[in-house]
């Protein structure tokens, strides 16, 4: 092979210090030895100051299971999702955000709090029974139930004979307990299941008889004459949109009637020229009358006037209400059905109960709910305006001070989860800019806030006092990706 000077080598380019003689090295010593290669790329990779690559000194994933720290972690949330956190904490390192000495560090940092893919977050909506947030948050005495339950448990096992007892029993007399009226008691798994188990159970076949004015749609295009169709049973509509009296109801019953079925349009109000029957009047015309009461309030409660109970309706002469577990109760997610004796033992051995049965932690959840101590939407719902007024100042006043854009002002927050439709509740708020939205959402403890005339604000109604630090920690982490 001839190169361009005809010779059988190629032309020697001149020296670094211009002599016209062979590249020379600033050590004079020669070519540098040639590192290791980055892996994947052909060849080796030199920094331009000639040293060893950086990236080069990532840790090995192997190494980094040694770890102290990340081999605990390991016995705590498994294998596959500290080795997520290590894959993500390397691909820092080479890029160059996170020097490969912190690596560890930061795998660490990046390790969830659990093996799960639920992230808690703070709740500042100003709604305390947010849906996409999992509605009602469990007390303190309802979560150590769940620990406890976690385990083998005497759900269904009489200790002290040995022999089979009934499911739940503790939980069921619990329930049964809080609402005297109601002959029996039974627990399905969320508010559609128990309507579902009543029209199955006791109109398949047959008529349910509903007033126009309560076929209604819940969330997420939720239709309840679509639910109760689903069953077999007919539906006889009877009144007007805003207006059903009993004689409506009378006129439309007959021997193909399974239950009179009475809906509490828990997400909308009609108002004006407006007329419903009474529990008691449909008590009188010969056949069940089914109550869905929806929010889950067992007895009277004075801070929601015009919000149904399960109670009331039971004394008035209702055959059977249904409720959810996770609304104003503050539970966990389940239907409760409250009613006479020998319907309760007709719904609880239909085939399909089995199918919408709780499991323990549910039953352990909702004992500790009914006997616990007030629940975190007790609270909530209780809590003084001026009490929140003085949280929001002096988290305003300590932010402020940082140079935050934030200030304190009055809010109004909402009940949610179909409960108490219409009503508002005083209270106060962090306003930051809206650009804090996303940024808080987003952070290591995600904060969910509401958008308001350009603003973000962090309701604190929602917010237990003992968050209000973790609260302004993360305002502090979100300010720089928000941007003032």
């Amino acid at each position: 092979m001839k190169y361009p000077d005809g010779s059988g080598a190629p032309a020697m380019g001149p020296t670094e210090s211009g002599s016209g003689g062979p590249v020379g090295y600033a050590h004079g010593s020669g070519p540098p030895a040639i590192g290791p290669t980055e892996s994947g790329s052909g060849g080796a990779v030199r920094r331009p100051d000639g040293g060893a690559d950086a990236r080069r000194r990532v840790p090995r994933t192997d190494a980094l299971l040694r770890h102290p720290k990340l081999a605990a972690a390991v016995d705590r949330l498994g294998q596959s999702v500290v080795k997520s956190a290590i894959r993500q904490a390397q691909e820092q390192a080479r890029a160059g955000t996170v020097p490969p000495e912190r690596v560890a560090d930061t795998a660490v940092a990046l390790l969830p709090g659990t093996a799960g893919g639920l992230r808690p977050v703070i709740n500042a909506t100003g709604v305390l029974l947010h849906t996409n947030l999992g509605r009602a948050p469990l007390s303190a005495a309802a979560r150590q139930a769940v620990a406890a339950a976690a385990g083998p448990t005497d759900v269904e096992l009489d200790l002290a004979t040995g022999v089979r007892a009934r499911r739940g029993r503790t939980a069921l007399a619990a329930l049964r307990a809080r609402v005297p009226a109601a002959g029996g008691v039974h627990i399905v798994n969320n508010g559609a299941a128990a309507l579902v188990l009543a029209a199955t159970a006791l109109a398949a076949g047959k008529e349910i008889v509903i007033s126009r004015g309560e076929m209604v749609e819940i969330g997420d295009g939720f239709r309840l004459p679509d639910l109760l169709v689903s069953t077999g049973a007919r539906l006889r509509e009877v009144g007007t949109t805003n207006r059903t009296t009993t004689a409506d109801y009378a006129e439309a019953i007959g021997g193909q009637t399974g239950f009179v079925l009475k809906v509490h349009p828990s997400n909308f109000r009609i108002t004006g020229f407006t007329r419903a029957a009474e529990v008691g009047e449909l008590a009188g015309l010969g056949v069940p009358v089914v109550v869905d009461i929806g929010s889950g309030l067992l007895a009277p409660d004075p801070a929601l006037p015009g919000e149904p109970d399960a109670d009331t309706p039971l004394r008035a002469g209702a055959a059977l209400v249904t409720a959810s577990g996770d609304k104003l109760l503050g539970g966990p997610q389940c239907g409760l059905m409250l009613g006479r004796a020998d319907l309760i033992r007709t719904l609880a051995r239909h085939p399909l109960a089995r199918a919408l049965r709780v499991d323990k932690l549910t039953l352990a959840a909702l004992e500790a709910t009914l006997t616990g101590p007030p629940t975190p939407t007790d609270t909530a719902l209780t809590t003084d305006p001026a009490r929140l007024g003085r949280r929001a100042a002096r988290l305003a006043t300590a932010l402020d001070a940082e140079g935050i854009d934030v200030r304190a002002v009055e809010s109004a927050a909402t009940v949610g989860g179909g409960g108490a439709p219409g009503v508002t509740l005083p209270s106060a708020a962090l306003s930051l800019p809206e650009s804090y939205a996303t940024a808080l959402r987003t952070g290591r403890i995600p904060v969910v806030g509401r958008l308001e005339a350009g603003r973000c604000l962090l309701d604190l109604r929602a917010v237990p006092p003992e968050d209000d630090e973790r609260l302004a920690e993360a305002v502090r982490a979100a300010r720089p990706a928000a941007g003032r």
